[in-house]
């Protein structure tokens, strides 16, 4: 095996292989929380990674079925690693352009779709040399406008898109969101700690959804001392021990 390949902890005794390129951060874990999965859910993450938000809602038995689609073929293959160690026939790895899904991802059944997608526009600050770490941070191959017309297309009615993203662009991301008639309807901010500005938010959409978004109480990532706060630790969950 490529010694560059790692197996990290995700609880309940299972790993999941990351490489330099493909890990994964507290946004994907926080992402998966917050999708609140339920069992009977049939899920497509978008631009996968390693299968960390597939694979820890599998972990908890939290959907019927998982998609994970990614553009790079050194992250599908990690994904398909950890699909061996654990024979999970429910996942189904896909290398794809998400913008050339038809045909290789049903569309239209879909009960959940979750995306942690580049952050910066192509404009925005100095690209990465490294190529795939560009793709993984800037909207290189794909921009937010194709991942939400994409999962629009994937979910069937009242099924849910949810997502993360700087709170910067949260105004072109709903804007986007109606645009291919995807409602938001649950919106919570990220902070770091209590009284300094959110890093991160979290948004879910619903397929030709009612109006009417609720706004959940803001998540702090630590307590006053610089430790993670009760929320976080409980979010950790199962597998606390190995990241705290």
């Amino acid at each position: 095996m490529d010694q560059s390949i790692k197996r990290e902890p995700i609880g309940d005794g299972r790993f999941i292989y990351v490489s330099p390129h493909h890990t994964f951060g507290t946004d994907a874990v926080l992402l998966s929380n917050f999708a609140k999965a339920k069992r009977s859910d049939k899920l497509v993450d978008l631009g996968t990674g390693c299968g960390i938000i597939a694979f820890l809602m599998l972990r908890d038995r939290n959907c019927e079925t998982a998609y994970g689609v990614d553009i790079s073929g050194e992250a599908i293959e990690l994904a398909k690693k950890t699909k061996e160690d654990y024979n999970s026939d429910n996942f189904t790895p896909v290398l794809s352009d998400l913008k050339d899904l038809k045909g290789k991802v049903p569309f239209g059944c879909h009960t959940l779709v979750t995306c942690n997608p580049p952050y910066k526009a192509p404009s925005a600050g100095l690209k990465n040399p490294d190529s795939v770490k560009s793709v993984a941070r800037h909207e290189v191959e794909c921009t937010l406008e194709d991942i939400i017309a994409v999962g629009a297309k994937l979910l069937q009615t009242g099924g849910r898109l949810c997502m993360c993203q700087r709170p910067e662009r949260l105004a072109e991301m709903m804007a986007l969101m109606r645009t291919y008639k995807v409602e938001p309807k649950r919106l919570r901010l990220v902070c770091k700690c209590v009284g300094q500005s959110p890093w991160l938010v979290l948004i879910e959409g619903r397929r030709s959804g009612n109006t009417g978004l609720t706004i959940e109480p803001t998540l702090y990532v630590e307590d006053g001392n610089g430790n993670f706060s009760d929320e976080m630790i409980q979010i950790y969950g199962s597998y606390k021990e190995a990241y705290l």
